[in-house]
């Protein structure tokens, strides 16, 4: 039975999001949580938020963790993007900078019988709206998987990913030098500048790209950019420490001290996570970059006293999500192993995997020209349903037509003008091509993720603490009692198994998991 809810106050509807008996408004937050409990122990109904986001932080501070949901908001811009409109890709947090206005007349207080009547409303029109796309049950998976992504969002904030101040501390002393007690360049960044301006022979201010175009300029490097690939090309002594100070300077502007004092508290780093972030379905974060933690820094993310952390990685996702969803039966026969590039090596390609995985990727990634080209033919030839699929996607995209993901995931439509020339027209087909393919694969690891959150609330007890605490694309991590690792590890397997049967049903492409169990993220790797 789902339950819509608005405030404090829910609504019994049915399978056609009718409203079914009395509304039930509580007096004040507790009361709402112990409402929301009963209800959720007596039968785990799918509770219909309208914003998960926000409706749920205050049950999970008073340990209420609803099975299901349904957000009206995700569902919303998913429907939206269905229908061909233009969907913001990562939700505003509100601040738009803006002085308020000192005379503004403040509104009156939403009237919550309003507010349910019309979450209840939407409800309905977005089961309407789910009935009508072409593949209904697969758009309701969909559905499903992107508001218990929601879900899992808020409690992984919650639980925060474990962090080391001192490893940090110490991680960044070794890459950086000690930090300058006046807030100037940490040691390390200060050597590097120094070799970098003697490198020129004059004073130049690594950190200014305009410092640094007028420098090779005048050393004859008519260069229009400071990218690490227009650098390394030039036969120049500042490029080595520069390209040093830019990989280090980012460092320590994105992940340095200051980031340290703003987002770490009490061993935690809480990022905000943002389901949907990213047009293809994967997640953004708004603020902290956990999604970008470097690979140098991940020493600092440490399991508690006792407990480990279990990081599960999918490799090589994307094609055996081309596989799976297109149906070709050699492709899928290559997926069934381990390393399902080697086995298109063994099948087209005189064993040459190096070949084998450039094709491809060409393929998937629009990259048909150069070394990508002659595989890319092969590809053709053997597996032609899935190529066909790739070329499908591009040329719909070359005409500015819309294209979706297995479960339904919709492109944003082009911008005026984006396939008038030709060149704008390629770009979109090299979007399209791959937008089926890796839209597909952020909803088969958000099934994952849907399907491990469950299982880990059942292995939760009073005594016995477990809680997800990572996902991006194709990673998911988990902070568990040593005790609880080889079932943590169990329910990943098991996760995964299920997300591959709901998404492509019952398929010989296997997605195996490398699930390992350390003390630190960069022990798991």
């Amino acid at each position: 039975m789902p339950i819509v809810v608005a405030g404090h106050s829910l609504q019994e509807v049915d399978d056609a999001g009718t409203p079914t008996g009395a509304a039930v408004a509580t007096a004040d937050v507790a009361a709402f949580r112990a409402e929301v409990r009963r209800r959720e122990d007596a039968g785990a109904p799918r509770w219909v938020f309208t914003d998960t986001a926000a409706a749920y932080p205050p049950l999970l501070a008073g340990g209420v963790r609803p099975r299901r949901c349904h957000d009206l908001a995700l569902t919303g811009a998913l429907l939206s993007g269905y229908a061909g409109e233009r969907v913001a890709a990562a939700p505003s947090d509100g601040s738009d900078g803006a002085q308020p206005d000192l005379f503004a007349v403040e509104p009156p207080p939403p009237d919550p019988r309003a507010e349910l009547a019309d979450a209840v409303g939407r409800y309905a029109a977005q089961l309407r709206g789910v009935a009508a796309t072409t593949l209904p049950r697969r758009f309701e998976l969909l559905v499903a998987a992107e508001s218990a992504g929601a879900l899992a969002a808020c409690e992984m904030t919650a639980a925060g990913i474990p962090w080391s101040v001192t490893a940090h501390d110490a991680e960044l002393a070794l890459l950086l030098g000690e930090p300058d007690p006046d807030g100037g360049r940490p040691g390390r960044l200060a050597a590097l500048a120094v070799e970098v301006r003697d490198a020129f022979g004059r004073a130049v201010n690594p950190d200014s790209p305009a410092d640094l175009l007028a420098a090779f300029r005048q050393d004859g490097y008519a260069i229009d950019s400071t990218r690490a690939w227009t650098l390394q090309r030039l036969d120049h002594p500042a490029v080595a420490p520069l390209l040093a100070y830019k990989e280090l300077a980012r460092i320590h502007s994105a992940h340095g001290w200051a980031w340290q004092r703003d987002w770490v508290r009490d061993g935690r780093f809480r990022p905000t996570y943002v389901p949907g972030g990213v047009v293809s379905g994967r997640w953004a974060t708004r603020g902290g970059g956990a999604l970008q933690v470097p690979r140098r820094l991940r020493r600092a993310v440490v399991a508690d006293p006792g407990h480990l952390l279990v990081v599960a990685d999918a490799g090589q996702a994307d094609p055996r999500v081309l596989a799976a969803m297109s149906g070709d039966p050699g492709m899928a026969e290559a997926a069934r192993g381990d390393d399902m590039y080697a086995a298109l090596a063994e099948q087209a390609f005189d064993g040459d995997r190096a070949r084998a995985k450039v094709g491809l990727l060409g393929a998937m990634y629009g990259q048909t020209g150069g070394q990508a080209a002659q595989p890319l033919a092969t590809l053709r030839r053997r597996y032609p349903v899935a190529l066909e699929l790739l070329e499908r996607a591009a040329r719909r995209g070359e005409q500015g037509e819309l294209v979706r993901s297995h479960l339904g995931r919709t492109c944003p439509p082009p911008r005026p003008g984006e396939v008038d020339t030709v060149p704008g027209a390629r770009a979109r087909g090299r979007f399209t091509r791959n937008f089926v393919v890796q839209a597909t694969t952020a909803e088969w690891t958000l099934a994952l993720l849907a399907g491990l959150r469950l299982r880990l609330a059942r292995l939760r007890r009073a005594d016995r603490d477990v809680e997800l605490v990572f996902y991006q694309h194709d990673e998911v991590m988990v902070h568990a009692e040593r005790s609880l690792v080889d079932d943590v590890t169990a329910a990943v397997h098991d996760a995964g198994a299920e997300a591959t049967r709901l998404l492509f049903g019952d398929t010989p492409v296997r997605f195996p998991l490398d699930v390992k169990a350390a003390e630190s993220y960069a022990d798991a790797h």
